[in-house]
């Protein structure tokens, strides 16, 4: 929100106060109080009549230091809150230094420093450098003409520094220059507005900003002072973190230790998604077809997914099959796991429509949300009378998670969790919280019950759900894709640009419609979209009002569709460790470049393209002729499908055919492939084959392949010796590959541990 008008005017009505010096101080061994008189003291008499600002400075953890600045102290606290995961040895994370008039706290290599005696600054540095400053503006309140009372804070900008995240968002990849509300919205993937918004930005200069406040925290970046992040929320009080690095990947490691990590997805989720689309006529017959279509075709299948209309019309949400159309659900099911060993999925959402049976049932008990009269909130956008599950009542909840479980009974193993943004703020929670608070906050308690349900229905191992909405802390119920787009190559680059800006917003798993949503693509489109979406961490086929089935588009698209599949399966030993990574410390599967090369300055800004893991450069071609351009950073790298080599730093201009796309294999790396093609499951340990990319001489890599169920790991050790290499396995239960990719040299090895030796052409 912006109250200035210009440098030196405030908007029309507009009334603000900022910290200018500091009155007094409270200090402890792990933490200090400021307080800040918004205007100078020249004698007592400036003490009357005036606000003090009470800042309060503390580290929950190591590296990440808050600070909690408050007007008036007395407000009712309604909630909800986000529930962060302090360090439990908080107390020694901080440290206060006192020297005169100047305060210094340290967390790990990150310090705030202040100088009580000179006018309001809070500088953050870390390892001799300042990473941003609170200056003259940067702490205070605002009232606006309808007499809201808004806190804000400003962190400084430095020169060249870029600001990214916010959640996903489809707007320009930085946020530099960007008004952003934090403020749940369905609005599409070509807005301004987002499904997932996320008070968390970090810069490409060593640090992120957590806004601790789950209700619209309003950003202007670089948009008002042009030097500054400023960001403000309706209410007395405004609490942030700063969270050091130094390397982004550090920094989201720390914010997600603080809002929790990403769940690990099991192994056959990252298998191909067929959706019946949303409004399409089906029936079993019809998803039959789709999936006998597709084992004709040797695509394999790990996951059909049933959306809206397996429920009749005007009833949604009531978990009841429509009889009509499917009158033997459990059968339907069993079939389908029996003769193609897949996995269901269903529809579901957050409402109920006034004309299921449901909807009296939990009107009775008190189990939708209310207007302050009493009377049950309903409208008519979506379903026809709908009210709104309230999942702050503890019997609320156990009443879903019960009608969820009567469809795990019927052989349903996991959920897609759709809406939960158009949220009323003229209402009435059980538990009392605040409706501001609660609008962005709805999706967490949503999906934490589904996801909840599912683990301890089928075991944490297995629980997935597929989420549209989320705010912080959302992370930790894995996947979420990114909502209605367009069946355009232009609206695929927009899905793209809001995936990463998540996957820097903490959140691990990330997918989208192949094809688009909306309307019907191109073949061309379909093709483009089908890889991109298979080199995705998690894939599906979906769309609105047509299939997504590749036989409707050309013969190509099948063997497009069959071809990225099969190799998606092969790199899942590969693919698992990164989401073990994600998992372990919130590093997303799929990767902005600045994740892995934040000192490269060519990467910060592209958006185009991602790391995939560790160790793959793609670059999805979105041009129907095939053109494509890309960035690719220092060393030789090598093209995963034509063996070609690429140097960098370069960029590159190409032109692909539908059967490849840029797919780059960082120099220095070890690829475990699988041999399973035809599935996203099974012992990668058995038969892995090591795909080893120009070592340097001395250079030693351990690839650890994952076993699903919890298996120990085989490891791999290889490193270069001259000119040969030499590859070591621990823990191999059977045979395994190593392909010299610079030589095409391929050598087997028993099972067990053993030593292989190769020599190396350069």
């Amino acid at each position: 929100m912006k109250f200035t008008d210009g440098y030196w005017l405030m908007r029309d009505g507009v009334d603000a106060s900022y910290a200018t010096e500091i009155t007094d101080t409270r200090v402890a061994d792990d933490r200090f109080t400021l307080y800040a008189a918004v205007r100078h003291v020249r004698h007592r008499g400036d003490t009357l009549n005036a606000p003090l600002l009470t800042v309060e400075c503390f580290s929950p953890a190591e590296g990440v230091i808050g600070v909690r600045a408050t007007h008036h102290a007395g407000a009712a606290d309604r909630g909800p809150h986000f529930a962060l995961h302090a360090d439990r040895d908080a107390a020694s994370a901080g440290k206060v230094h006192h020297d005169g008039g100047v305060l210094e706290l340290s967390s790990g290599a990150l310090s705030l420093r202040v100088d009580a005696a000179a006018p309001y600054r809070l500088d953050f540095t870390a390892d001799g450098r300042t990473l941003t400053s609170v200056g003259a503006r940067g702490t205070g309140f605002a009232t606006t003409p309808d007499g809201a009372h808004h806190s804000l804070a400003q962190l400084s900008l430095g020169v060249g520094e870029l600001v990214y995240g916010l959640g996903e968002r489809f707007t320009p990849f930085t946020r530099n220059g960007q008004r952003v509300d934090v403020w749940q919205a369905d609005g599409g993937t070509a807005s301004e507005q987002a499904y997932k918004n996320v008070p968390f930005h970090l810069t490409n200069r060593g640090y992120g900003v957590f806004v601790n406040h789950p209700g619209h925290v309003s950003y202007e970046v670089g948009s008002e002072a042009v030097g500054q992040v400023q960001f403000s929320v309706e209410g007395q009080s405004l609490e942030y973190y700063v969270v050091h690095g130094p390397t982004p990947k550090e920094i989201l490691d720390r914010y997600t230790a603080l809002t929790g990590r990403p769940a690990l997805p099991p192994a056959w989720s990252f298998g191909l998604w067929l959706s019946t689309s949303f409004t399409t006529d089906y029936d079993e017959e019809t998803v039959t077809r789709f999936v006998r279509g597709m084992a004709e075709r040797d695509i394999p299948l790990g996951v059909f997914h049933f959306d809206c209309f397996w429920m009749r019309a005007y009833q949604w949400c009531d978990f009841t099959w429509d009889p009509e159309v499917f009158p033997d659900p459990e059968g339907m099911l069993r079939r389908l796991k029996e003769e193609h060993g897949l996995k269901i999925c269903v529809w579901i959402n957050p409402y109920i429509a006034q004309k299921s049976p449901l909807f009296d049932e939990a009107a009775r008990l008190g189990y939708l949300v209310r207007r302050p009269d009493g009377s049950v909130w309903q409208w008519d956008m979506w379903q026809a009378g709908m009210g709104l599950v309230d999942f702050t009542h503890p019997g609320a909840r156990e009443w879903y998670a019960g009608k969820l479980r009567g469809l795990l009974g019927q052989g349903v193993d996991c959920f897609k969790t759709d809406f939960g943004e158009r949220i009323p703020t003229d209402v009435v929670w059980h538990d009392g919280s605040d409706p501001a608070r609660m609008h962005n906050y709805y999706t967490h308690l949503y999906n934490r019950t589904v996801f909840e349900t599912l683990a301890a229905e089928r075991g944490a191992d297995e629980a997935v759900v597929f989420a549209r909405s989320a705010t912080a802390g959302g992370q930790q119920f894995p996947v979420h894709w990114g909502g209605d787009c367009e069946s355009t190559f232009g609206a695929m680059a927009e899905s793209l640009r809001g995936g990463l800006s998540l996957g820097l917003s903490g959140f691990g798993f990330w997918s989208h419609d192949i094809g688009g949503f909306e309307g019907t693509p191109s073949p061309e489109v379909f093709k483009r979209w089908v890889q991109f979406g298979l080199l995705s961490s998690h894939s599906r086929l979906h769309g609105s009002t047509s299939y997504r089935v590749p036989w409707d588009y050309d013969a190509e698209a099948v063997a497009v569709t069959r071809d990225f599949t099969r190799l998606k399966h092969r790199l899942m030993p590969y693919l698992f460790h990164a989401a073990r990574q994600a998992a372990e410390h919130g590093t997303p599967v799929m990767r902005a470049m600045l994740l892995e090369f934040p000192d490269d300055p060519a990467c910060h800004t592209l958006d185009r393209q991602y790391m995939l893991g560790d160790d793959l450069l793609v670059a999805p071609v979105l041009s129907a002729d095939g053109s494509v351009e890309y960035y690719v950073p220092d060393g030789e790298w090598t093209h995963l499908l034509s063996g070609e080599r690429v140097q960098g730093p370069s960029w590159r201009r190409e032109r692909y055919g539908f059967d490849s796309l840029p797919l780059l294999v960082r120099p220095g790396s070890v690829i475990p492939f699988g041999s399973a093609s035809d599935t996203a499951v099974s012992d990668w340990r058995h038969d892995v084959t090591l795909r080893v990319h120009r070592l340097r001489d001395g250079e030693r890599v351990t690839t650890r392949v994952p076993a699903p169920g919890g298996a120990p790991d085989a490891v791999f050790r290889t490193r270069r010796d001259g000119a040969r290499v030499l590859v070591e396995a621990t823990g191999a239960p059977g045979p395994w590959r190593v392909l010299l990719a610079d030589t095409g040299t391929l050598l087997t090895a028993a099972a067990g541990t053993a030593e292989l030796s190769a020599p190396l052409d350069d």
